[in-house]
């Protein structure tokens, strides 16, 4: 009987648990060095240091935390052409491009309504002529990627500062009906001295129709009675944009 026990304990301490091997640490993903350097080089450069394909990266960051967004922000171009035609593009065009969702579609549409309020921030209340790039940067973040012709207003006081900028109307995506009673109407009831008509192309070519022109031509017409300016018409497209007065139309 002691040998089966002496046995049994010889078996006991002979086995032992072999110890486990140490887990080795988890690796960080391969985009993560990416995104850091990305970082610096933003912080170093500032904006114009980056291409648009990676400025759109480092905006997804945040969006899209665990996932490489190099990818998403090469396919967004490449289905859009530039950044500004992505933050411009509509919700649910954005989410037809894999990895973009319907929360991402609209943290993309919120970045470019800030950037729009940014720049409206930058003429309003001052004196719009003497600021012709803002105002074009403006009109141009506002409505250069609108799947729509969008007709706008900006009305202007004595001194040609800002009062207001509306959306009068939204078209098709070649056509606006425009009313000159009512572009007029509007400028009284604002105590409008002047105004500046602003329209978008959707095709992208901002060359003045012979639509374009008459319609100009008889706003003016209508204002001009009484005592409103019609200082320019304004139009916009994706490939640039189109003075009426600087192409001595009006």
């Amino acid at each position: 009987m002691a040998k089966i026990e002496d046995k049994r304990a010889f078996f006991s301490e002979a086995w032992t648990e072999p110890p486990k091997k140490k887990a080795a640490p988890a690796e960080k993903p391969h985009y993560h060095g990416h995104r850091d350097r990305l970082r610096e080089r933003f912080v170093a450069g500032g904006a114009d240091a980056l291409p648009d394909y990676e400025l759109l990266e480092l905006l997804l960051f945040r969006l899209i935390p665990r996932v490489d967004t190099k990818p998403i922000a090469k396919a967004l171009i490449a289905r859009f052409g530039s950044l500004a035609e992505v933050l411009g593009a509509p919700a649910s065009l954005l989410e037809e491009v894999k990895g973009i969702g319907p929360t991402v579609a609209t943290d993309l549409k919120v970045i470019a309504a800030t950037a729009q309020r940014m720049a409206r921030g930058e003429v309003r209340g001052r004196e719009v002529l003497s600021n012709w790039t803002q105002l074009l940067d403006y009109c141009r973040s506002a409505m250069a990627f609108e799947p729509r012709e969008q007709f706008r207003i900006l009305f202007l006081d004595k001194k040609n500062g800002l009062i207001a900028d509306e959306v009068q109307q939204t078209g098709t995506v070649d056509h606006t009906p425009v009313y000159p009673r009512e572009v007029v109407k509007r400028a009284l009831e604002l105590s409008a001295s002047a105004i500046i008509l602003v329209h978008n192309h959707p095709s992208g070519d901002p060359t003045p129709s012979r639509a374009d022109i008459e319609m100009t031509k008889q706003i003016i017409d209508t204002a001009k009675p009484l005592g409103i300016a019609v200082h320019d018409h304004i139009i916009i497209g994706r490939k640039g944009n189109a003075s009426m007065k600087g192409l001595l139309l009006i």
